[in-house]
């Protein structure tokens, strides 16, 4: 079998990959019939040179390898027909902007694999970028409170080497921060990418009950799960289960948490249904304290009120005036900072790429050699190489044919 790890060509240039060096010469010493091939890239966080160092072969076609492993979108002029591939495609919420794409990869009956969809028995994701989005978006979200408030100059994530070194520049800085207290949402991967910053940086853990009662000598933060700012609507406490499986029922009960927020970083999943976090009118209250908000989940002008758009690696920061519900200088003292950066983990490519590498090489790699037996590619697998999608994506149907 012959894997390809593929040039990134979408613009902006990202420079994760799936698989490291290091990582394609230990998978190659464990499956002896396993072949990798690295297309040549002058954009990935490793040269062609360190996978050469390796022993891996450098190519310009990867016309003949069975599957191919990228990490963005693959252009739809870069695919090729009939082949085995393995990419974020981002048409799971049918995103509109991707459609064509999807379009283009079931005429030329390409067999896509989502990196999305690759999930345990379970159901539950097991490859993934998320914590490293959580890393980068804890240390943006600080970076801009600093700008904000002209406290300190921290430099950009993707001009440093690793979460070790986001973590120095966070400890140095501490002290500037005064007794801001940090609320994060969330308990998933990306909030635990984020609380690995706060806990590296030493800054102290509250708990709910404490951050919002309670005052502080020091930067304090509070996780904060779905109950503790969701509630259901007729005042009965059912539990988390509950709100999975009624979201309708429930409404926000952030607020009591924002009178008291500082800075506020989004790290949860908004699942269909579920209330918003906080709405554009709430943003406007004078109890509303917040004033600079890093929304790592980045789902747009839907949970989180004030981001209304992405921002980018290169300008990571608008300011949102909640008077008048439109952009405005994050400097403002009216405003509210946003960092909505929508691919944060690419300004950590290195720890990213190593990351995803040792997820891949546990939970996929063996299915191509146990006939899959627990279905990791079954689950992954969007489209056949007859041009049709798998029935568990068939939701897509009206998507790819222009109905929504």
């Amino acid at each position: 079998m012959k894997l390809a790890i593929i040039k990134e060509r979408k613009n902006p240039p990202d420079r994760r990959v799936v698989f490291s060096p290091d990582a394609c010469k230990s998978l190659l010493d464990k499956y002896p019939d396993l072949k990798i091939i690295v297309e040549s890239s002058n954009v990935r966080v490793f040269s062609d040179e360190e996978y050469k160092a390796k022993g891996l072969k450098i190519v310009t076609d990867v016309a003949d390898a069975d599957v191919l492993l990228g990490v963005k979108e693959v252009p739809i002029d870069a695919l090729i027909p009939s082949k085995s591939y393995f990419f974020f495609s981002h048409t799971f919420k049918k995103q509109p902007y991707n459609r064509k794409l999807l379009r283009a990869i079931l005429d030329k009956k390409i067999e896509l694999y989502d990196h999305e969809a690759i999930t345990n028995t379970k159901n539950i994701r097991t490859v993934a970028f998320g914590r490293y989005a959580g890393i980068v978006g804890a240390y943006n979200g600080i970076r801009a409170y600093g700008l904000k408030f002209d406290l300190f100059e921290l430099p950009k994530a993707e001009y440093l080497n690793d979460q070790t070194d986001l973590i120095s520049k966070l400890s140095e800085i501490k002290a500037l921060l005064g007794n801001i207290k940090v609320a994060v949402t969330g308990k998933g991967k990306v909030s635990g990418g984020v609380k690995e910053m706060l806990i590296g940086m030493n800054m102290k853990e509250v708990s709910p009950q404490d951050y919002l009662n309670k005052t502080f000598n020091e930067p304090v933060f509070s996780q904060l799960g779905c109950l503790d700012y969701v509630k259901r609507k007729d005042g009965i406490e059912k539990g988390i289960v509950d709100f999975y499986n009624n979201p309708t029922e429930y409404e926000s009960d952030f607020m009591r948490f924002a009178k008291v927020t500082d800075l506020y970083i989004s790290a949860h999943f908004y699942g269909t249904g579920s209330p918003y976090i906080f709405t554009r009118e709430e943003a406007k209250s004078t109890d509303f304290n917040i004033k600079v908000v890093a929304d790592v989940s980045c789902d747009i002008d839907v949970p989180v009120a004030c981001t209304i758009r992405p921002s980018t690696i290169a300008e990571p920061i608008y300011g949102y005036h909640p008077q008048t519900e439109s952009e405005t200088d994050f400097k403002d003292p009216n405003a509210i900072a946003v960092m909505a950066v929508d691919n944060l983990p690419c300004e950590l490519p290195n720890d990213a790429s190593v990351g995803f590498g040792k997820m891949f090489a546990e939970h996929v790699i063996p299915a191509f050699f146990n006939n899959d037996t627990e279905s990791v590619l079954e689950r992954a697998r969007m489209t056949t190489k007859q041009g049709k999608l798998t029935e568990r994506f068939s939701y897509l149907q009206d998507y790819v044919d222009g109905k929504e």
